[in-house]
């Protein structure tokens, strides 16, 4: 009798929380980077509810697999659907040097149409579900010497109308968006595209980027006094274009990025530095210690962790579980469409990033 009450409790449970979940419509996007078929196994993807292979590549004008091992990657993340069967899996274009050629590419008519005919083909063959464009930037400059062109900001609104008539309004089609004030202001006519794609993906992270000769927080929910950037700023800005709430995705980094030769005033923040490496959160524990110097300091404006190592003079600024949690109330409240994250091998497999996303979201639900 009591194993059987005990099942009856399980079952309950599983069922308040799949009907708590169905109160809102959060998406939970992983963009996902890993090439060992077996590691994802150890995620736990039922928290998701679209996951992105990150990355494909232009070939002439059409989307191009680049590898073997990209292709048993592709085809393993749409067999998760049997552990999740309402997961979305989408193949992305570019990335952070990812797409020298697309200016060029998508600056004709003919172009764009192969590109688009070229995304329907692979993603049949893969039995994928959409398309996310990373494209980093459209008129304005990204990664060092790719082109870019004013004319870009037209292509792109081509691009996206090409796409959606190929491909039809089952296919979802979203694009990372560059979550800085430039990008924003300059690279998207947001009030043409804004009803052709499903989601907008702000990177709204690497806000202070690689390039960068002064330290500050990376990935903030707030501005600050001396930092503009962040995902309110972002947020704001792309309403007051008229981008419906429902389809704006902020970002959030499971990684940290650590300056060095930084000096010890206001504990490390705001000051002169040199960009050294990026750290996973799964490595956080082992690398950024108390016992090896680094000292933990909260922002109340920006709502953002860091940490200064004072006698190597490392600051490191990064998400952690509190600024997580703070990022997915923030979704919640604004009625945004979701929350994504660079990038699911970063995670700890136990305890980690997306368990907070889950959690906050689940509790939020009741």
């Amino acid at each position: 009798m009591k194993k059987l009450v005990v099942i009856i409790f399980l079952i309950s449970l599983v069922s308040l929380r799949s009907f708590s979940q169905s109160k809102n419509n959060l998406a939970v996007i992983a963009y996902y980077a890993g090439k060992s078929t077996s590691q994802i196994d150890s995620f736990p993807i039922e928290k998701l509810t679209h996951i992105i292979f990150s990355f494909c590549h232009l070939s002439g004008n059409q989307l191009h697999v680049d590898r073997a091992i990209d292709t048993a990657m592709i085809q393993k993340m749409v067999s998760l659907k049997q552990r999740n069967p309402s997961l979305k899996v989408l193949l992305s274009l570019g990335g952070w040097g990812g797409c020298s050629t697309c200016s060029d590419v998508f600056s004709t008519k003919e172009g764009r149409k192969e590109f688009a005919e070229s995304v329907k083909t692979v993603s049949n063959y893969f039995g994928t579900d959409g398309l996310d464009l990373d494209w980093e930037y459209p008129a304005i400059e990204g990664f060092p010497n790719h082109k870019f062109q004013k004319e870009d900001k037209e292509n792109f609104t081509a691009l996206i109308k090409q796409l959606r008539k190929t491909l039809g309004n089952q296919f979802i089609i979203s694009f990372a968006a560059g979550g800085f004030g430039k990008y924003i202001d300059q690279s998207i006519d947001w009030k043409k595209i804004a009803k052709k794609v499903n989601y907008v993906n702000l990177m709204t992270y690497d806000l202070v980027s690689g390039f960068a000769t002064k330290t500050g927080h990376h990935t903030p929910l707030y501005s600050t006094d001396s930092q503009i950037e962040s995902i309110d700023n972002a947020i704001q800005k792309l309403v007051s274009y008229k981008v419906p709430k429902s389809k704006l995705v902020i970002g959030a980094a499971f990684y940290g990025r650590m300056w060095g030769d930084v000096p010890d005033t206001n504990s490390g923040l705001y000051q002169p530095g040199k960009f050294v490496r990026g750290i996973s959160f799964k490595n956080f524990q082992s690398q950024l210690s108390v016992d090896s110097g680094f000292v933990y300091y909260w922002d109340n404006k920006a709502m953002a962790p860091y940490l200064f190592n004072k006698s190597q003079h490392l600051f490191v600024t990064y998400d952690d579980k509190r600024s997580i949690e703070l990022k997915t109330k923030y979704a919640l409240d604004k009625k945004l469409g979701g929350i994504m994250f660079w990038q699911l091998t970063e995670d700890s497999y136990e305890d980690g990033l997306l368990d907070v996303i889950d959690e906050t979201k689940f509790h939020k639900a009741k």
